[in-house]
């Protein structure tokens, strides 16, 4: 007789990941279906993940201080605040699992992170999807009235994975006013180095006495450490201490944790960086709507082109012409593609496949 796997575990949907970009007959192929920085590492990071490659006999440092310290200097909040783990999705796997037992629900806006649901399920909890409002943003009066008594966590992505828009951040510290104090808030900020909109949220002012509150971050996007998987959250210290236990041990590798703190030493090149993916972003959501696409406010390192039926349609036929991008085919008016905004080339690409796509 087999070994009896949980239900739960037994029927969650598969997580997706963007897929890789093969090029045909010599012409260059572009993959922006992942979200990727297409910058190589930072100034200083090669030369410290080597260092630290030498030591890989031994195990990593279990705390994490060095990275604790250089990011509690940052972001100025106390270094027993921190909680790390292997992206931010790890993160937010061990808040869900810290807090959620079976019967508990956890609100969220949809479609936003496909990982959440993923996460729900696996704590034994119940999703609660609240549709995004016009314009593809999170509907807070909604959310919050789908809150009840055996609510015990509301996620809010901001800017919305994968749609774009960001949280206002006088609506969310109204939103919070209205919420019960024993409901955790995860603030998901996976992408606040690209954010420009100066009436976003800011996570970290928004736990200013709330401890119900958690900002969730990552490294893996404007810092362009994806491939070593360095995510954290910032919480009230008792429910810090609670994810870090839940954790499992040694998380970060060695490289990992050099290659975050080289990172974090490197911010004036970040800064660069970012300024120019931003402006990247701008020109590539204009000339979308230049040819006639609805495309949301776009607060992150993506835009969204909404496609309804036609979203697997537009799919092939980015990939046809060279770049892979990231379709929602949910059969559902509000499918679409996720496109990140990459090197020049790719972007320019993209607006030429656009350009052929069907809008009737």
């Amino acid at each position: 007789m087999p070994v009896r796997i949980r239900p739960a575990v037994a029927s969650l949907p598969a997580y997706k990941p963007g897929r890789p970009a093969r090029a045909a007959a010599g012409a260059p192929a572009y993959k922006l279906s992942s979200n990727e920085n297409p910058y190589p590492p930072l100034p200083g990071v090669l030369a410290a993940t080597a260092a630290a490659v030498e030591r890989m006999n031994r195990y990593p440092d279990l705390a994490n201080t060095e990275v604790a310290a250089a990011l509690a200097a940052r972001l100025g909040v106390p270094a027993e605040s921190l909680a790390f783990g292997t992206g931010s999705v790890a993160v937010l796997y061990h808040l869900l699992a810290a807090v959620c037992e079976p019967g508990d629900e956890v609100v969220y806006a949809w479609r936003s992170f496909e990982a959440y649901p993923i996460a729900v399920q696996i704590t034994g909890a119940t999703s609660v999807p609240v549709p995004l409002g016009a314009g593809a943003v999170h509907d807070l009066d909604a959310i919050a009235a789908a809150i009840t008594p055996a609510t015990r966590v509301v996620m809010l992505c901001t800017p919305n994975n994968p749609t774009g828009p960001a949280i206002a951040h006088a609506d969310l510290s109204s939103f919070l006013d209205a919420v019960p104090e024993d409901v955790l808030v995860m603030v998901d900020e996976a992408y606040v180095e690209f954010v420009t909109d100066p009436g976003a949220v800011r996570g970290l002012a928004a736990m200013a006495g709330r401890p119900n509150v958690a900002v969730l971050r990552t490294f893996s996007k404007a810092y362009g450490l994806a491939g070593f998987r360095v995510g954290y959250c910032v919480a009230e210290p008792s429910l810090a201490a609670a994810v870090r236990a839940v954790s499992l041990p040694f998380g970060l590798s060695v490289p990992a944790q050099a290659a975050a703190v080289a990172s974090l030493d490197a911010e004036d090149a970040l800064l660069e960086r970012v300024a120019e993916l931003v402006d990247a972003r701008r020109v590539l959501r204009t000339g979308l709507l230049e040819r006639g696409f609805d495309v949301p406010d776009a607060q992150g390192n993506f835009v969204w082109l909404p496609a309804g039926p036609r979203t697997a349609e537009y799919g092939a036929a980015f990939e046809a012409g060279g770049v892979v991008v990231r379709p929602y085919a949910a059969g559902t008016p509000g499918d679409g593609v996720r496109i990140t905004v990459g090197e020049p080339a790719a972007n320019a690409r993209v607006l030429e496949v656009a350009a052929g796509l069907s809008r009737s």
